[in-house]
């Protein structure tokens, strides 16, 4: 099953008979006391983007402006507008850099320049399966002893390469659609494939999620081929019938019609072309999803109980009761969050166009190096600006002045404390262009990970500053708003 990400944080699933995408779009949260968003003027007003002498001669006008704003009820400078050197993150810890996605576990090999990963969990299920294949080869071929368990974990590894065929045939189909994959992940319920973008198409969609069960049909044929000429009650014969149903259960599995398994992404696909909605494909197949998810915490025991999977109810214990429930119960929680995580992320998608630097920027005024930073925070107040920008003398852009750092300047040394040794120098991935929006800034954003970013118009000229911690607080609301 796959799942794509419109941000890069969201992840996708598929693999096992019990393979569900459980991943989310993991966005640090802003903290908590930084400045609201401010709105951007509107075109045609005074922008501080001036250099530092400009700065200077509009301190009068700005604070005129201010005021004549704050009458009007405009939400940057009126009662609710906080000073830079007053603002909330003054007063509470400094916004901190985003932390470094770990790798996901033990990397195995890149094939298609794609890592794959194997999750710590693995090795629990892994021991798991041993145990469990164990039993039934201790009942079907008596005669190996404890050797049983090294053919049990044999079977465990290969049916798990058979997940990661088909998490690689989701990945060929990405890379054919040219949709970029961060990683593959085996882990406890089977495979996820991060794809971070989504389908342009629902033929795409539907191809892209329908080749995971297809490849899993095909392994299951190819072990049942080559079961066919071996004597049933050997090991290699166990092997294969093992290795065949456990790749129909896979396939079968996810393609019941409901997120985050991959029939709920074809479904999704079929909805789409209909109506011409993602997002009411979107919610069709996570509803069905959810629905699904009560069944399989209802059904799944009963179904068992009832010999459906091998087996007279005279052999069922307590224990494989208990056993039982407490596997749908981890079932059907995977797809009821999985599918909640699906919805979440399709609103995200549908309303990440708003993320628009211009709107997010924060104004700025220039200072040269040697400006105290008391005098600085005096310009920026006066104008308005929130950011601040440290310029050479011919008011090109040097350096940020970041904004932790001016909270760890107590006031009173605040007059002897220059801007330049508070500042950070940019580098070319902290420039970014004021037009950026949507996946597009977040994708910008993400190459250079930074607490604050320059923002240029084509022209180069200096826009305002962006904060990282501004863009999450919008990222945030734009998941929680409902969907149109």
């Amino acid at each position: 099953m796959t799942v794509s990400a419109a941000s890069g944080a969201v992840r996708t699933g598929s693999g096992s008979s019990t393979d569900v995408d459980s991943g989310t779009a993991t966005v640090p949260g802003p903290a908590e006391d930084t400045p609201p968003v401010s709105p951007r003027p509107a075109p045609g007003e005074d922008h501080p983007a001036a250099d530092d002498g400009a700065a200077r001669r509009g301190e009068a006008g700005a604070a005129a402006r201010h005021r004549a704003a704050a009458e009007a009820g405009d939400p940057e400078t009126s009662g609710e507008h906080r000073s830079l050197a007053h603002a909330g993150i003054a007063k509470g810890e400094p916004p901190q850099p985003r932390p470094k996605e770990p790798g996901g576990g033990l990397l195995m090999g890149r094939p298609f320049g794609v890592p794959v990963y194997v999750a710590p969990s693995w090795f629990l299920v892994a021991a798991l399966i041993t145990w469990v294949f164990g039993g039934q080869l201790d009942r079907v071929l008596p005669e190996l002893g404890a050797a049983r368990y090294l053919v049990s974990l044999f079977f465990a590894v290969a049916f798990y390469a058979s997940v990661l065929v088909h998490e690689l045939a989701h990945t060929v189909a990405a890379i054919r659609f040219r949709l970029p994959v961060r990683r593959i992940q085996l882990q406890f319920f089977g495979g996820v494939s991060e794809i971070e973008k989504e389908a342009e198409t629902p033929g795409r969609e539907f191809v892209l999620a329908f080749v995971g069960p297809l490849l899993s049909l095909v392994l299951a044929g190819v072990f049942y081929l080559a079961m066919k000429p071996v004597e049933p009650d050997t090991v290699p014969g166990v092997l294969l019938a093992g290795l065949m149903i456990s790749n129909l259960i896979v396939a079968a599995f996810n393609l019941l019609p409901g997120l985050p398994l991959d029939g709920g992404r074809m479904l999704r696909a079929v909805v789409w072309k209909i109506t011409g909605k993602p997002m009411s494909g979107t919610v069709a197949a996570a509803w069905v999803g959810r629905a699904l998810a009560i069944s399989v915490l209802v059904g799944l025991p009963l179904l068992n109980q009832s010999g459906v999977f091998g087996g007279g109810n005279e052999d069922i214990s307590g224990m494989d009761t208990v056993t039982d429930a407490l596997l749908a119960a981890i079932l059907a929680a995977i797809i009821w969050t999985g599918a909640g995580n699906s919805l979440r992320m399709a609103r995200l998608r549908e309303h990440l166009p708003e993320l628009r630097a211009r709107t997010l920027t924060r104004r700025a005024v220039p200072v040269e190096n040697d400006t105290p930073l008391s005098e600085a925070l005096r310009r920026a107040n006066a104008a308005g600006a929130r950011a601040l920008v440290v310029v050479d003398a011919d008011g090109n852009p040097l350096s940020l002045v970041r904004e932790a750092a001016i909270v760890g300047v107590p006031e009173h040394r605040r007059p002897w404390v220059a801007v330049s040794g508070l500042a950070q120098e940019l580098t070319d991935g902290m420039r970014v262009s004021a037009e950026l929006a949507g996946e597009e800034l977040l994708d910008t954003l993400r190459a250079t990970p930074a607490t604050e970013y320059l923002v240029v118009e084509e022209t180069g000229e200096i826009y305002g500053v962006l904060s990282a911690a501004d863009v999450e607080r919008a990222f945030v609301k734009a998941m929680a708003r409902p969907a149109s």
